[in-house]
């Protein structure tokens, strides 16, 4: 029987690692990209064209699951992976960060959150229990603990204290979990270090976290605000001191440039809605660096958005094309530069996990940063 989680590192260079992680629905090769499918469903893409950009794991959405079509729901459906027709790995986030956002709407106790619905301001409880249970409703093969996510700007007590009770709550997130049953002997529970910005209370936290014990261990509370510089400041020693032996994840992140960095830094797992968000506005990722496909110079461009992607959209269609899509705001233009963007994504992790593997990845990064940058 396929183990119920394994974490293998294959190889290293400095801080980067390569490997894969073992699950019952299949393999993860790290460092990976998790395209995000919010609402059950990688926005303008099928599921089988999403596996055939190379992600082997996708992200589904607690908060929003929940509300629509509501967790009860997608379990009498038979669950998230049937629901959506997608027989891979899929991680779900807890549900923290979405009510955290809604700070017009909620309200916070040691209890949990209590908020109303963004679509119909009907009123909600999301704790630690919950969260647990609505993951588990849902099928989720990678659960996510409940977390606290403060803002970055809050003075340092408000953190401290925010921290604090995120470790409480994660406590319990794994006890709820453990008491799942079925779900708990085959899917995975990831715990979530905060603390901004803060090296001391991020070590509080690792150190909280490795005590409960997780299968891996996210860094949360980066990517909300306080730009590239102050992040890998940050992951310069948040992902050292997580356990070495456990996937490391980076909730949120991000650009191409921040996922090469933030794997020079140590970091085994991305996900992120810009390549998504991006394709649905006419931006396109290359290893150039990002275009903007609504400018005018694409308008009589016969070339592919990018000539070293092998994806089908670069195989089939020219700038020109795509450049009068979405200049008359057909689907197909965001559908086509979705794909093209995802597929990018898969094509840097897939070579960076080649680059550590055969301990080039230091020329690789360099390589990616001076193409990247360099303006056309």
């Amino acid at each position: 029987m396929k183990p119920r989680f394994q974490f293998t590192i294959h190889a290293t260079e400095g801080k980067a690692r390569t490997g894969v992680i073992q699950m019952r629905r299949g393999e993860i090769r790290t460092p990976a990209f998790m395209p995000v499918g919010t609402a059950a469903t990688v926005k303008a893409m099928k599921p089988q064209d999403v596996r055939a950009t190379g992600a082997d794991i996708i992200l589904g959405n607690t908060y929003h699951l929940m509300l629509r079509p509501g967790a009860e729901r997608m379990a009498r459906l038979g669950g998230l992976h049937k629901f959506m027709n997608w027989d891979r790995p899929i991680l779900t986030d807890s549900g923290g960060y979405q009510v955290m956002s809604l700070s017009e709407l909620r309200k916070i106790t040691e209890e949990g959150v209590t908020f109303a619905s963004h679509i119909d301001g009907s009123r909600h409880m999301l704790s630690p229990e919950r969260s647990m249970e609505i993951q588990r409703l849902l099928g989720s093969d990678i659960v996510m603990c409940f977390d606290e996510c403060p803002k970055i700007d809050q003075p340092r007590d408000v953190i401290a204290r925010s921290m604090e009770m995120s470790m409480r709550w994660a406590k319990r997130s794994r006890e709820a979990f453990d008491a799942g049953g079925d779900h708990a002997e085959c899917s995975a529970l990831f715990g979530i270090q905060q603390g901004a910005l803060d090296e001391s209370l991020r070590k509080t936290s690792a150190d909280a976290l490795a005590e409960i014990g997780f299968d891996g261990y996210a860094i949360g509370g980066l990517a909300v605000g306080e730009g590239q510089e102050a992040m890998f400041s940050t992951l310069d020693f948040a992902p050292g001191q997580l356990p070495a032996d456990r996937p490391r994840y980076l909730m949120g992140v991000g650009k191409p440039d921040d996922l090469v960095g933030a794997v020079e830094r140590g970091v085994d797992m991305f996900d992120c809605v810009l390549p998504t968000r991006s394709g649905r506005n006419g931006q396109a990722f290359t290893w150039s660096g990002p275009l903007n496909m609504r400018n005018a110079r694409h308008a009589e461009d016969t070339g592919p958005v990018d000539p070293r992607c092998s994806c089908p959209t670069c195989a089939t269609y020219t700038r020109a094309y795509l450049h009068h899509l979405i200049k008359a705001g057909e689907m197909l233009g965001a559908m086509l530069l979705t794909e093209h963007n995802i597929s990018f994504y898969q094509q840097l992790m897939q070579g960076m996990r080649d680059a550590i593997a055969e301990q080039r990845f230091t020329a690789f990064a360099a390589d990616f940063r001076r193409d990247y940058f360099r303006k056309e």
